[in-house]
């Protein structure tokens, strides 16, 4: 298990869940669901999987000591700060790089710091099949989640012919890796049995990942390698990012490499998941009233249902005659937004950091 590490992605605003989240203080580092911060959830949820001196967290660099606050079981050297977002194609060069000079025979999870599971055995059983077909296989892995409604928000991976089982599990070859569907296309995933959601969970070995990137994003990995040459010179690696990332184009590992690479395998996870990007998602987390109202904070109501109410503090929400309704509430702002209009959030904070009367409250 020594040479088994994990690299998690933190480094995302957050902005559908304004106000709660905030630059300084995204998504990941609240406690959405629970009363532990996301990002905390996803480390603790590793276990003995994974021994804590070998685990990882790529954030933005304005971040860097909310993680470390958050995450005290963890060094300084363990928390790595991106001077800007490049997407996960750069996030995964640099996990790379920081994993290869840790050890280059060492095989790595890249995880997101924002997903919601509850069956955290089952979830470490998959995570565990996922490693042992990495380490077996020279091979890419990812794990599959299977489909339980045509969603048009999540990509989907199609899954071919069975390659091997381990403990139990099917390993499939990926016939494809596919973006957002419309919700006819959804629905004929849906029915074939064949597609899985993208949970953007993967499991590599180092050079296979390494081989990956310089056969199909050259450009990128020559940055990477411009890199760790300045590293064995002794130079600071914020330094070094400061002078290169920015060099750097904006691509997915989904379409830099995942849709281009023929050595792909994926399993079925058989644990719960949800990746809660939007306020409405929470709903699915808390326990509602006979009307279907969700409510973290005091609630109290009158001929209403379907609602949501977040709120930070205190202070009691009381609603009257309304229906389908969020309504989250901090101490220097409050939202009020039809469930319908979730994914609008993102504009209007775009709004509110053009006005420089309320540009703080971003």
């Amino acid at each position: 298990m020594n040479n088994r590490y994990a690299v998690i992605l933190a480094g995302g605003r957050g902005e559908r869940f304004w106000p709660q989240s905030r630059l300084h203080r995204p998504k990941h580092l609240l406690p959405i669901v629970n009363d532990t911060p996301l990002l905390r959830q996803t480390v603790d949820r590793l276990g003995d999987l994974i021994p804590l001196k070998n685990i990882y967290i790529l954030t933005n660099r304005s971040q860097r000591k909310s993680v470390l606050k958050i995450c005290p079981q963890l060094s300084s050297q363990q928390v790595i700060g991106e001077p800007l977002g490049r997407d996960t194609a750069a996030a995964t060069g640099l996990a790379t790089l920081i994993i290869k000079n840790r050890d280059p025979d060492g095989v790595f999870a890249m995880l997101a710091s924002d997903h919601i599971i509850h069956n955290t055995a089952q979830f470490q059983a998959d995570l565990n099949v996922a490693f042992k077909t990495a380490e077996s296989e020279e091979s890419l892995v990812t794990i599959g989640i299977k489909p339980t409604n045509p969603s048009t928000g999540y990509g989907y991976i199609q899954r071919g012919k069975v390659k091997k089982e381990i403990s139990g599990k099917t390993i499939y070859h990926v016939t494809r890796f596919v973006e957002k569907p419309n919700l006819e296309t959804a629905k004929t995933y849906l029915q074939s049995d064949e597609y899985y959601w993208n949970s953007s969970m993967f499991v590599w070995q180092v050079h296979v990942i390494v081989d990956a990137l310089s056969s199909h994003q050259s450009q990128l990995w020559e940055v990477f390698k411009k890199i760790d040459q300045g590293l064995t010179q002794g130079n600071n690696l914020d330094t070094l990012l400061d002078d290169h990332y920015p060099k750097i184009e904006k691509n997915s590992i989904d379409y830099a490499v995942m849709e281009k690479v023929k050595c792909v395998l994926t399993i079925e996870s058989a644990f719960d998941w949800d990746d809660v990007g939007e306020w409405p998602a929470i709903e699915r987390h808390y326990e509602a009233d006979e009307h279907g109202n969700v409510a973290h904070g005091a609630m109290i109501t009158q001929n209403a249902s379907g609602n949501i109410v977040f709120n930070t503090d205190d202070r009691l929400t009381a609603l009257v005659g309304i229906k389908d309704i969020i309504i989250a509430q901090t101490p220097d702002a409050t939202l009020i937004c039809h469930k319908s209009h979730a994914q609008d959030i993102k504009k209007l904070v775009q709004k509110i950091s053009e006005n420089p009367d309320w540009k703080h409250l971003i």
